[in-house]
């Protein structure tokens, strides 16, 4: 077990550096100069402009400058805003609880939904619900999210008015942040209706960010029930005259589960890619839109360093998952 850790463990190294030269190349690819983007319609003179490209390295070669970044790294130093003036580890944890509470309810919307649409459609396969089931999620797992958003906008907020557009809570209420989670610190605040608020703000963009996780939850809960229920203990245990409803749940969905777990740990990137767009359609102030306004600016420090803390999660769940499964599959450890 212990060599399968580490084997596990040391692909995460070369894993780390091929994120790190994708963040820092990624940026500088594209056209504009971050310093003529940061004086703005103001313009810079000549010998301000040398100034800051020797302030901020880029009057050094690229591949010293990424190796100056990558020595930062390793002292735990993700480098400083060039808007901002501020630390980007202390800009990425301010507005990290946003984005994971928007990840977390999607996720469990996708769980709650996902899990028992691919269970009831395996049992009844070939019947119009498990057609439905199939047929909506490959429509949920096609459509671009950005597609949904729009879709969902136009809809439930322009023509139901249903839930709000944009923004976490209505700029009627105001509290000091405890948690960062916006739910928990409504409910801490003495101000009625500001949960309601944030609920309603929460639902939409949660849905829309949801609709791909929860397709690739059914749609491998599906084929994993379909192998599990053709097994000859699950037929034992319908000839032993056990209630259809045991034998699913009991018998059939606990096997199941394992590689539908695995498939949930997975989804943590595709939340996290998701949430680029779905947080700047809804001006949802967290990491995606962070990232993007970062993006448009040319922010380097941010970019890299957003990228970077992004990819380490997803990493690290990954890691996790990947254990949890050697754990319950022994025959993984020996691959």
């Amino acid at each position: 077990m212990f060599g399968f850790i580490l084997r596990r463990v040391g692909m995460l190294i070369p894993t780390f550096i091929g994120v790190t030269l994708v963040a820092f190349f990624f940026i500088r690819l594209l056209p504009g100069d971050p310093i003529l983007l940061l004086a703005g319609e103001r313009g810079i003179s000549a010998e301000r402009y040398a100034e800051l490209q020797h302030a901020f390295g880029f009057d050094q070669p690229v591949l010293i400058q990424y190796f100056h970044y990558l020595t930062g790294l390793f002292h735990g130093d993700f480098g400083m805003s060039m808007v901002t003036r501020r630390p980007v580890w202390d800009e990425f944890f301010a507005l990290f609880p946003a984005t994971l509470e928007l990840s977390f309810v999607a996720i469990v919307i996708a769980v709650v939904i996902g899990i028992p649409a691919g269970v009831i459609a395996a049992v009844k396969r070939g019947s119009i619900f498990d057609y439905s089931v199939m047929t909506s999620a490959l429509v949920g797992y096609s459509m671009p999210i950005f597609w949904w958003a729009l879709l969902a906008i136009i809809v439930f907020s322009g023509w139901l008015e249903w839930t709000p557009v944009s923004g976490r809570i209505s700029v009627m209420y105001f509290f000091e942040p405890v948690t960062g989670f916006m739910l928990i610190d409504s409910l801490l605040s003495d101000q009625a209706g500001a949960f309601e608020s944030a609920f309603s703000h929460l639902v939409l963009p949660s849905i829309v960010l949801a609709t791909i996780p929860m397709a690739v939850i059914a749609r491998q809960t599906r084929s994993a029930m379909l192998e599990v229920l053709g097994e000859d203990y699950v037929r034992t245990a319908r000839a032993k005259g056990l209630r259809r409803v045991r034998v699913v749940g009991m018998h059939a969905l606990r096997n199941a589960l394992i590689p539908v777990v695995t498939t949930i740990g997975l989804q943590v990137g595709v939340l996290m890619a998701g949430a680029i767009l779905t947080e700047t359609i809804f001006s949802w102030p967290g990491i995606g839109k962070w990232m993007v306004d970062s993006i448009s600016r040319r922010d380097y420090q941010v970019v890299q360093g957003g990228l970077l803390m992004i990819a380490m999660m997803v990493m690290l769940v990954n890691l996790v998952v990947d254990l949890l499964y050697g754990l319950i599959n022994p025959r993984i450890r020996h691959r």
